[in-house]
């Protein structure tokens, strides 16, 4: 044992760079025999051999060598929509423990299963909606199913995005606002209609709502500023499940002689990490929609950060002021909020001013949750409130503290210099993107419902939870619930 462990560490001292590798492996276990090393390098020549196919099928005159611009700005960009893509992780978490403990597994199945019809969906058709050819100059576009995704010699020269990576960047938005309808819509929605309708906006009313402003269309002909979405993504996703919430109605139990009850989560655990991994998802969303790696990425994560900070700060100074007490709900609400209502502006808006932004955002969520259930709709995470509300809130603060930051640095908004101009077309976008949503969103709903007998699961089971209607399993097989029976699980 004493001699053969530095005679190995010799011998890996002494290879090359090509043995090196072989080495290792025939140090680990299942790696010894010839065989298991064939079928090992099988990997990498099966990957070579799809790499040339594809290669060959979009083949161009590429330059030998690709410059350092286009190296980095595809690198940031495939980092950030990771991140994005993580960020479904945390819906998952903060959704789910926030919500009872007997519809756990259909709620992860929802915020799971939605990213993978949003990206067959948009890989499909949106993204070519989005930002495809002129149809209707400024309303719809549209260039055939799927995507080129050929490289050419001039992209590389501009040190342009890749067609793959920048449609992967922009599936991963997609994703996010069908998985902002499933938090509106828990704990009622039937699994299936659900799915159909996630498929529908993310192949049709989403991308064509985002291409008005991201692909040169009226809004973005107006001078409308959305960076990265805080209505496009985000209050869309809000509309289109607070449309959802209307017609399904409140859960059973949520409403006492037109009085909210307190209906806990069960996980706030899940929640707190929930939240954290959309903080840190959102470094992608943000700073990401930069669409290069220059030196205004670290500006917007900054800005991203205060907002988030002040979100918090907000959000939990009022709860405290109000109910004696902070509240872990609200200070999770909070932080999201702040990261909404900055969304927007993150590249036109001073660090000062983002913080502020953040601030107001965590105290308006407060107050819309109460809102919302004065007027009797459910929502169980506070997501109309966070993406919604704040989502609007984010796309007005531009016209009201908004900055050209990358460009002259002159005041754009009415109490920087710039007067009524930029705030007046955020409101029409606001408004553009509420009519759209809430109108289209209510004929798909309807629609679904009278193919498919309605979008809500049954009395019965929605008290014994939709982990067993609807999937056949628990979250928790082996935990003994010291509760009253499952209805208040």
């Amino acid at each position: 044992m004493t001699v053969s462990s530095p005679r190995r560490s010799n011998r890996l001292q002494e290879a090359s760079l090509l043995e090196g590798p072989m080495i290792l492996l025939q140090n680990i276990r299942g790696f010894r025999s010839h065989r298991n090393l064939v079928w090992l390098a099988c990997v990498p020549l099966a990957l070579m051999g799809l790499g040339l196919f594809d290669l060959a099928a979009h083949a161009n005159e590429l330059p030998a060598e690709l410059n350092a611009a286009f190296l980095a700005n595809n690198l940031w960009l495939l980092v950030a929509t990771i991140l994005v893509i993580f960020m479904n992780a945390g819906f998952a978490m903060v959704e789910a423990g926030m919500c009872r403990q007997k519809n756990a597994v259909n709620i992860l199945s929802k915020n799971l299963f939605v990213f993978a019809l949003a990206v067959t969906s948009y890989w499909f058709v949106g993204y070519s909606l989005m930002y495809g050819d002129a149809v209707a100059q400024g309303w719809l576009y549209f260039n055939g199913l799927f995507f080129d995704p050929t490289v050419t010699p001039e992209l590389i020269g501009e040190a342009g995005l890749v067609p793959t990576v920048d449609f992967l960047f922009q599936a991963a938005f997609a994703g996010t606002a069908a998985t902002i309808v499933s938090g509106l819509v828990a704990e009622r929605v039937k699994f299936g209609e659900f799915v159909v309708f996630s498929l529908v906006l993310t192949a049709f009313i989403y991308p064509i709502a985002g291409s008005w402003q991201w692909n040169g269309g009226w809004l973005s002909e107006a001078g409308f500023i959305d960076f990265a979405g805080s209505s496009i993504v985000h209050s869309v996703g809000a509309w289109a499940g607070l449309v959802g919430a209307v017609l399904l109605g409140p859960r059973i139990g949520k409403f006492v002689n037109g009085k909210a009850q307190a209906m806990p989560g069960h996980n706030m655990a899940l929640a707190t990490l929930g939240a954290l991994i959309l903080w840190i998802g959102w470094y992608g969303f943000n700073p990401g929609s930069q669409l290069a790696m220059d030196q205004w990425v670290p500006y917007v994560a900054v800005t991203t950060t205060l907002a988030a900070a002040g979100g918090a700060i907000g959000a939990t100074a009022l709860t405290t002021l109000k109910n004696g007490k902070p509240d872990l709900t609200m200070i999770i609400n909070g932080i999201l909020a702040g990261l909404v209502s900055v969304t927007a502006g993150c590249g036109n808006l001073t660090l000062p001013g983002a913080w502020l932004a953040g601030l107001v955002g965590g105290l308006i969520v407060v107050y819309s949750v109460s809102a919302l259930d004065s007027l009797g709709i459910d929502d169980p995470v506070g997501a109309f409130s966070v993406h919604g509300v704040c989502g609007i809130w984010g796309t007005v603060v531009v016209g009201l503290w908004g900055y050209d930051v990358q460009g002259t640095g002159a005041g754009i908004g009415l109490f920087t210099g710039g007067g009524f101009d930029q705030l007046f077309i955020q409101i029409v976008g606001v408004l553009a993107y509420a009519v759209w949503t809430v109108v289209t969103c209510y004929v798909t709903w309807k629609v679904i419902g009278a193919a498919f007998g309605g979008i809500r699961v049954s009395e019965a089971d929605e008290k014994i939870g939709l982990d067993i209607s609807e999937h056949g399993i628990e979250a928790y097989p082996d935990y003994a619930m010291s509760g009253s029976g499952v209805g208040n699980r």
